[in-house]
């Protein structure tokens, strides 16, 4: 009895998932009243791309010289994609792992700082270990500058503060808590 019962219900619980199967839409090359211009096949948005699409994958295998507008936009790409994770200054120690993810590596250790800048680019586009791919979140050009960022902190990490120009150091100084 309890059988049959179980089976009914499956039965009917089947039968009432069928609304997606007959939905409106429009074919793609049917009028529409939804757009101003009466077609229901539309454009891509502008800045969009298709999967394979050569022109981003050539400024992918193409190293972009070194620029300050280059280190901004790669700060401002790291402050949104790699800081949770990695924190502000790349040691690892972000708000992510803080509640329990694995921490990452720190840029600062010998093994990346070493590490040729290709491969941060290839880490970004496919992933390591628990870290996922960011190729679908970070354009190829983007992915350039966020490296050349890490390498700016690597690089600053580094530095004794006396050989900052008299300028620099104030303004260290009065950046500092």
């Amino acid at each position: 009895m309890k059988l049959h019962l179980l089976v009914l219900l499956a039965a009917l619980a089947v039968s009432a998932c069928d609304e997606m199967s007959d939905q409106p839409r429009y074919d793609e090359y049917a009028p529409s009243t939804l757009f101003p211009d009466g077609k229901s096949m539309q454009s891509p948005p502008a800045g969009t791309m298709a999967r394979g699409d050569p022109e981003p994958l050539t400024s992918l295998r193409e190293r972009p010289p070194m620029s300050l507008a280059l280190l901004k936009r790669g700060q401002e790409r790291f402050g949104i994609y790699c800081t949770p994770c990695h924190d502000a200054a790349g040691t690892g120690h972000g708000t992510v792992p803080s509640r329990g993810f694995p921490n990452p590596p720190s840029f600062h250790i010998q093994r990346l700082v070493d590490a040729p800048s290709r491969y941060f680019v290839d880490v970004i586009t496919h992933g390591h270990g628990v870290m996922y791919s960011y190729a679908d979140r970070v354009v190829p050009a983007d992915r350039w500058a966020i490296t050349a960022y890490i390498r700016a902190l690597q690089l600053s990490a580094n530095t004794p503060v006396a050989a900052l120009s008299r300028a620099e150091r104030t303004r260290l100084r009065e950046a500092s808590p």
